[in-house]
């Protein structure tokens, strides 16, 4: 039976300091490609009349208007690091023009991690000016409905710290690993798209390679496979040329229809 359909685009595809890398002046830092300009890394997924966010960045407000997002349904979190959270406050012209709460997913440690970042907007004093206006739901290691569309929790490893993935429909969005274990492996098969991180051709502690994520598409075989958090190490058209056919780099605006059909 056919998965559901639904749209991708790619907000951000860049690494945790953005590229161009602030003071930087090395070929791709200072690449004419516009795929080599690296917001920080974020997606979001179009279903039915909904629009689904997977984590909010520094960039979160830069990367709604260049899509022209007029509304927001619900963010799902991998994990607390900056890079990935720090962008919340944004969320505020949603409540104002939505009139309601924005339901927020995350594990219980990268929740408790928000709730101290963002303690303003959790706390009970009375708010002198406007805060987000949340919903909070915790990921418990089980799968979870938004809005009709089933995400599917995928433990991963950053380092010493254990995060989140998500496969939803036939398609996962892996951010920010090292390793992937192998019982989460297999619940990565039989994907039409699969997103990894590739930070660099040089190993990283916290962080997969291009050669480390490529063999990791060859273990998995999905249709497409794109590959996101990427460093200034690496340009865009130079990279994919020596990358498998069914291999490439996202890039800041890339979209992508997973489904026979266009989404509603």
């Amino acid at each position: 039976m056919a998965g559901p359909c639904f749209k991708i685009t790619v907000l951000g595809s860049g690494t945790s300091v953005g590229v161009p890398t602030v003071g930087c002046h090395c070929a791709v830092c200072s690449s004419s490609d516009p795929r080599d300009e690296r917001l920080r890394p974020s997606i979001l997924i179009s279903y039915r009349d909904r629009q689904i966010l997977i984590d909010t960045t520094p960039d979160f407000r830069a990367q709604a208007l260049r899509v022209h997002l007029e509304r927001l349904d619900a963010v799902v979190y991998t994990h607390s690091h900056a890079d990935h959270i720090m962008g919340l406050d944004d969320v505020r012209p949603y409540n104002f023009r939505q009139k309601g709460k924005i339901p927020i997913y995350a594990s219980s440690d990268t929740m408790q991690a928000i709730r101290r970042v963002f303690q303003y907007i959790f706390d009970d004093r009375e708010k002198e000016s406007s805060v987000p206006q949340l919903a909070t739901h915790i990921i418990n290691g089980a799968a979870f409905d938004v809005f009709g569309l089933e995400f599917v929790p995928i433990p991963i490893l950053h380092g010493s710290a254990r995060i989140l993935g998500f496969r939803f429909g036939d398609a996962a969005y892996l951010t920010d690993h090292s390793e992937i274990p192998e019982s989460s492996m297999e619940s990565l098969t039989g994907l039409d798209v699969l997103f990894l991180d590739a930070l660099r051709h040089k190993p990283h502690p916290t962080h997969s390679t291009v050669d480390r994520s490529v063999k990791t598409v060859e273990k998995l075989a999905p249709r497409r496979a794109f590959f996101t958090h990427i460093s200034h190490d690496l340009a865009h058209e130079r990279t994919e040329s020596m990358l498998p056919s069914n291999v490439r780099l996202a890039y800041d605006g890339l979209e992508l229809t997973i489904g026979n059909a266009e989404p509603e």
